[in-house]
């Protein structure tokens, strides 16, 4: 598969008011699931260490300042959301936020927090799981939602173009976004970039990587 061009790596980090932002990882990464069997939670899980491989990046078993610093929540209803213990500590302007997603019927939501430089500390990722999300394999909803939380793409990114693809009956990640997340692991790239000609640097170490 042809690697994707830098123009359309520019376009998954500009987001819909016209500013570039991109942003790794910048620790390693502690997840932890709520709301599904832990068999589910093996999947989910599988899907992070499969993606720290590919990038080069790092699990662990806990982080030194939040403990867990990528929370997944799955739920059925939006409604949900506040009723879970502490979480409006977490995310203190979780009622707004949550009338917002039902009034936009979302299924899936993200907040990141960044640290000092710009790298991404922590992800909250909510997930409702509609009758869209509960007909797809569990394999393939953990991939997508890894995928989504390893980067900050932009907020209009995916809307019309899957980082997955079928392969054998099983979702896989498509080879030109596996090059792209390779390059953005890249340690000579800077965890995070405000300036459009990163989309360029990205595009040369795709080439690299290849």
């Amino acid at each position: 598969m042809t690697p994707l061009s830098p123009e359309a790596i520019e376009a998954l980090f500009t987001r819909a008011d016209g500013q570039f932002l991109f942003a790794r990882w910048g620790r390693p990464i502690v997840p932890v699931v709520f709301g599904v069997s832990d068999a589910t939670v093996a999947t989910l899980k599988g899907a992070i260490e499969a993606l720290c491989v590919l990038t080069g990046h790092k699990m662990a078993e806990t982080d030194p300042e939040l403990g867990a610093n990528m929370m997944v929540f799955f739920v059925r209803d939006w409604d949900e959301l506040p009723a879970t213990p502490n979480l409006d500590r977490l995310i203190p302007d979780l009622a707004p936020l949550v009338g917002r997603l039902k009034e936009a019927e979302a299924n899936q939501y993200r907040i990141f927090r960044f640290d000092e430089g710009g790298a991404i500390q922590a992800c909250f990722s909510f997930i409702r799981m509609d009758d869209h999300l509960s007909s797809l394999p569990a394999e393939t909803v953990a991939l997508n939602q890894m995928v989504q939380a390893m980067l900050l793409w932009s907020d209009a990114a995916f809307q019309s173009d899957s980082p997955l693809a079928m392969a054998n009956g099983n979702a896989v990640l498509r080879p030109d976004y596996a090059g792209l997340m390779r390059a953005a692991y890249d340690p000579v790239l800077p965890p995070m970039s405000q300036d459009a000609s990163h989309a360029l640097r990205l595009a040369a170490r795709v080439g690299r990587l290849q």
